[in-house]
């Protein structure tokens, strides 16, 4: 009893400063966030909040439990043509086709985890990338997702039957609200006992075993809670761009995902943010080089793991914990 509340509680006790740098870095950002429609475009901003709490969720899994998913798109895009579909056939309102495509996301994350989990290290991403595959190709040849074409034009539609989403502005705000709960979730989920106990477990799993915790079910929850999460940034994705497709659940996703969160800094809480912000930013403000994009964005991910190795976030956090 004594080693399990040493393993468990000693990380708790340099939470404080950090917890409170770590609120103080959310509100300017959120301050931020909030004036920014007035100065860049909304639709942009609208996206990388999406990717951003997409980049988020997969962090959780990653940065705080130790488990690299190869196929995390497969939440994130299924989620995408579940809301499309509820939104755009059934004519289900907005609020309600995103609910239940979380609910979706978070019982695939149930079903896939409960097989990746089984298995450790790259075999465990290897299982997760294959699950994805196998998703990717259900979805290419079933009716609802119109194969290559995908879904368009999603109707926005009325939040709670009255906030009209076909404002920009107005939507902006909707997306950034539904940012904002689900970052400071994961945050809440991270500063928690479970957080502590799957920080435990990233650490060393042979000795939170030997301590009698249910390592596989930890796993498996903590799998599950970043499919749901990823599975809002979906949601919420297509309904802001009207659209689902392929590209969503492909396994270059998957990818994109992983640069953002090794970009912004792994295991922080605002990393995946910034990285997935300079990742969109890249995408859209440098389109007029063409597929010369892709080669920009190899050489920022160079240069940022051979100098920046903890992210962007993560090594301005150590210069300010050096420099304190």
């Amino acid at each position: 009893m004594t080693l399990r509340t040493q393993t468990i509680a000693a990380p708790s006790r340099a939470m404080p400063r950090r917890s409170a740098d770590e609120l103080i870095a959310m509100a300017v950002l959120a301050a931020l966030l909030a004036v920014a429609p007035f100065v860049v475009y909304p639709f942009f901003l609208m996206q990388a909040l999406c990717f951003a709490l997409f980049a988020c969720a997969f962090n959780l899994l990653v940065g705080f439990a130790g488990l690299l998913s190869f196929g995390h798109a497969m939440f994130f895009g299924s989620a995408a043509y579940f809301s499309a579909h509820l939104a755009k056939v059934w004519g289900w309102p907005p609020e309600l086709a995103i609910i239940a495509a979380v609910i979706g996301a978070g019982v695939i994350g149930i079903l896939t985890g409960s097989l990746a989990i089984r298995r450790q290290g790259i075999y465990f991403s290897m299982i997760t990338l294959a699950l994805g595959q196998m998703i990717y190709f259900l979805y290419l040849q079933t009716p609802f997702t119109h194969g290559e074409d995908g879904i368009q034009a999603v109707p926005q539609g009325k939040l709670l039957g009255f906030i009209d989403l076909s404002h920009q502005l107005t939507f902006y705000y909707v997306v950034l609200a539904i940012f904002l709960f689900g970052i400071i979730a994961i945050y809440r989920i991270i500063n928690s006992p479970f957080g502590d106990i799957l920080k435990a477990i990233r650490e060393n799993e042979p000795r939170a075993i030997s301590l009698g915790y249910k390592v596989d079910l930890y796993k498996l929850v903590a799998f599950t809670l970043s499919a749901t999460f990823a599975g809002l940034a979906g949601a919420t994705k297509a309904i802001v761009t009207q659209n689902a497709s392929l590209t969503d659940v492909h396994w270059t996703m998957s990818g994109e995902v992983i640069l953002m969160t090794l970009v912004g800094g792994m295991g922080t809480i605002l990393g995946p943010v910034v990285g997935a912000f300079t990742m969109i930013g890249m995408q859209n403000y440098l389109a007029g080089f063409g597929q010369w994009v892709t080669v920009i964005q190899g050489i920022i991910f160079v240069v940022c793991v051979l100098a920046f190795r903890r992210g962007i976030v993560g090594e301005i956090a150590h210069w300010f914990k050096r420099s304190l």
